[in-house]
């Protein structure tokens, strides 16, 4: 059938015709009225445009973005489709082979083959060693390796562009940097290696997913960073897993879809948004192929929790809670049955701390917590101590249920756990060990499921898709759902509610009671001095570019957060 799946559409009706049958030939369409068959080409491995291959039976990339001057270039994608063997090639750091990896061609052979594109020129300059190149590593813990001594002193090495105090300022690094790397927790290293990366006078740019352990606040400090740099009339690429940042910043995205670690292909150019909705809809128009099975949709009317008076299970009056230097002052509340509440707000303000108070891993110093419900806490840190497969492990946890089809049906088969059943949990990466967590977490007896930060190390689709699933299995079995997360697309797909956490990082924090979701992103927005839309499309929430003729109305109209879908012209 060469990649292709006949589908028969009727008024009340889908089929789909047997591959065997089907050749693709096309014929049908043209003979059958009313525009009833479609054939859609179904992801699969393209047999031309291959840039790289590691060898034999190894991973295969196919086709490259192009850079563009003064302009940020997004890839978006699932993990081990190719982004980060994308950025090597752009670089200089890994020369293509053009899938002959037995006997490599010469420069001249590859360039021959992207005559008459405009890859060609950025190619040359790499192959006469002309081209400036920074690159913003995907894996910042390595710094600490090759750099055993201070952040300050590495960011004055490193520093071309005599930017170092507009950096430091900007990043919000005054507090480290006069640490030693090895020192630093993750966001502050990230935010270095940012600051490392933007700090040199380079032709092009290369981000490799900069948002990753930053909060909010601080992902918005490092997009305004490199968004100068494009105003410079420097070439960025950015690898990002955040749509809301990717979105603020990209001006062009590519896809990049293919089977993980096995095969990469990276599509055409697409406008932001259209990229993005591209990602969501699972299916690209400009080439005719699905490469999900599925829609990612955004309620566009969230439950505004005034219609049904819903139980409370939990109750709570003011609680406080005090270490060396820190106080967290948690305003009185309730959980009620039914509700997801997302929980959002700065690093180190006391989430983490109220999710232990609530589950009752931690005392409050003051204040009481009146609570009948069994609570199932997922930590923000993993560990991968057991020493076993996984399927092994969930039994351990959940008993039979591994087995329920109930379960099956609402989590295993949608995350895709079945595929890490036989794996041993010490050898998972970061985000198969965070898919495990959640699904043992939300696999045992309970009233509340408190989830701390599961989008972290999980690439963009399945952040979605998890998102979806947990929101559809709280709501179905009746139960409640507590959300820490510094990804505002996924709180805003899975909650209804929300609780904000103000103050001074590291010093003092506050905890509004949970409002709804309207109430609480319009404040967090303001607190951020962005607004949002909803793309006319899906549904999903979009920022506007800052000062814009639609973020000066929304601010002027106190509405940073919209509900509704707004009108294209309205949009434009």
């Amino acid at each position: 059938m060469d990649g292709s799946e006949c589908i028969v559409l009727g008024a009340d009706a889908k089929a789909i015709i047997s591959e065997e049958l089907c050749t693709g030939c096309g014929i049908c369409i043209k003979k059958c009225p009313f525009e009833a068959i479609t054939i859609l080409n179904i992801a699969e491995e393209i047999g031309e445009d291959k840039i790289h291959q590691y060898g034999v039976n190894t991973f295969r990339l196919y086709r490259l973005p192009t850079p563009r001057k003064g302009s940020v270039v997004g890839l978006v994608g699932k993990n081990g489709v190719g982004k980060t063997t994308t950025l090597n090639i752009l670089s200089g750091i890994l020369k293509p082979n053009l899938g002959r990896y037995e006997s490599p061609p010469e420069w001249d052979d590859i360039l021959q083959e992207f005559s008459g594109t405009e890859l060609k020129s950025h190619l040359e300059k790499i192959s006469a060693g002309q081209l400036k190149v920074s690159l913003k590593p995907q894996a910042v813990y390595k710094v600490a390796e090759v750099w055993k001594g201070g952040a300050n002193a590495l960011l004055k090495k490193v520093d071309e562009r005599n930017a170092y105090s507009d950096l430091v300022d900007s990043l919000n690094l005054k507090e480290c940097i006069s640490k030693n790397v090895s020192e630093l927790s993750g966001g502050e290293l990230q935010r270095l290696t940012v600051a490392v990366a933007a700090s040199k006078d380079a032709d092009i740019y290369l981000f490799d997913e900069p948002s990753s352990y930053n909060d909010v606040y601080q992902r918005l400090a490092v997009a305004k960073v490199i968004q100068g740099l494009a105003d410079m009339g420097r070439s960025i690429i950015l690898v990002e897993h955040d749509l809301t940042f990717l979105d603020y910043l990209s001006e062009n995205i590519h896809v990049l879809y293919g089977e993980p670690g096995v095969y990469g292909i990276v599509s055409s150019v697409l406008p932001a948004r259209t990229g993005i909705n591209v990602l969501l809809d699972g299916y690209l128009p400009t080439e005719n192929v699905r490469f999900r099975d599925h829609k990612v949709n955004f309620e566009v009317y969230a439950p505004m929790g005034e219609e049904v008076e819903l139980p409370e299970i939990v109750k709570y009056e003011g609680l406080t809670k005090s270490f060396p230097g820190f106080m967290l002052k948690v305003e009185a509340g309730s959980i009620k049955q039914g509700q997801v509440i997302g929980v959002i707000g700065a690093n180190a303000l006391g989430k983490t701390t109220y999710l232990k108070i609530i589950a009752g891993i931690e005392k409050s110093d003051s204040g009481e917590v009146f609570s009948g419900a069994k609570i199932s806490y997922k930590p923000q840190y993993l560990s991968s101590d057991y020493d076993g497969d996984v399927k092994t492990f969930l039994w351990s946890v959940a008993g039979d249920k591994v087995n329920d089809p109930a379960f099956q049906s609402s989590l295993i088969e949608p995350l895709g756990m079945h595929k890490l059943f036989e794996k041993n949990v010490r050898t998972l990466s970061g985000g198969e060990l965070q898919k495990v967590a959640i699904l043992s977490c939300l696999m045992r007896d309970a009233d509340i499921y408190a989830l701390d930060e599961p989008s972290a190390f999980i690439d963009v689709e399945d952040r979605l898709t998890f998102a979806r699933a947990i929101q559809k299995f709280v709501k179905s079995q009746g139960k409640t759902a507590l959300i820490v997360d510094h990804d505002i697309q996924m709180v805003d797909i899975i909650s209804d509610s929300l609780m904000i956490f103000t103050g001074a990082s590291g010093e003092s924090g506050f905890a509004s009671p949970p409002q709804t979701k309207e109430q609480g992103m319009n404040s967090f927005l303001k607190s951020l001095g962005i607004t949002y839309r909803r793309d006319i499309e899906t549904g999903r929430p979009r920022v506007n570019k800052p000062s814009s003729k639609l973020d000066r109305e929304q601010k002027d109209a106190g509405r940073y957060y919209y509900l509704a879908k707004i009108s294209e012209q309205a949009q434009a």
